[in-house]
């Protein structure tokens, strides 16, 4: 059986503490074709050299670096990279089940109409239990954001709607969803905790919270 190849990109500002964990989580994932993209946005901490240790021990994992110009930048250019036909984004204090991968590019290599595939998820760190999301459609998404960043879709529609805008501060994510689905499509949610989510009081989310209506 042919497999897509599907590139997990991985943004790093300053994670040592928690990118050892996701790197592994990554790296246990069921499927058997995908690269993992390290992008380092110019830590100042030792995330760099943890990510060139697991390199060291496993050749699917692919390091660039770039100045420090955010999370959107850093995965516009990793993507850039990307030598997969599908994409799926991992923020570098998050884990992934060992079926996501496998799942979410089943669905994508089975409906062409699909745009996006996301999972259920539950929370980490500072908050436990699932998260629970609203049922999806794109009026909704119009008002708030239902799908974590940690969702897979195709690179060449990437390419379409020109990436992540760099110019957001924060939620970046659900403008790039936005434009995703203007030219239609459809979301599956799969039935599975693919994602773990962490919660803590510095997270970017956190930080840019003050700019929500600003951002909107």
């Amino acid at each position: 059986m042919n497999h897509s190849k599907v590139s997990v990109i991985i943004p790093v500002y300053n994670m040592e503490l928690y990118l050892a964990e996701t790197l592994e989580s990554v790296l246990k994932s069921d499927y058997p074709n995908f690269e993992v993209i390290v992008m380092d946005d110019e830590s100042t901490d030792k995330s760099l050299s943890i990510a060139e240790y697991y390199k060291k021990k496993d050749s699917r994992i692919r390091i660039f670096s770039q100045r420090n110009e955010g999370a959107s930048s850093a995965r516009n250019n990793a993507i850039k990279e990307a030598q997969g036909r599908y994409i799926l984004p991992v923020d570098a204090d998050n884990f992934i089940s060992d079926n996501y991968i496998s799942e979410a590019a089943k669905v994508l290599d089975e409906n062409p109409s699909v745009k996006l595939v996301s999972s259920e998820a539950e929370y980490i760190g500072d908050k436990s239990g699932r998260w629970r999301f609203e049922k999806f459609s794109v009026n909704l998404l119009c008002r708030r954001n239902l799908v974590d960043n940690c969702s897979m879709y195709r690179k060449s529609d990437w390419e379409k709607v020109g990436g992540y805008c760099n110019e957001i501060l924060g939620r970046e994510d659900w403008d790039f969803w936005l434009s995703l689905f203007t030219s239609g499509g459809e979301f599956i949610r799969l039935p599975i905790v693919g994602l773990c989510y962490r919660v803590r009081a510095n997270s970017k989310k956190a930080r840019t919270r003050h700019l929500y209506k600003e951002i909107i």
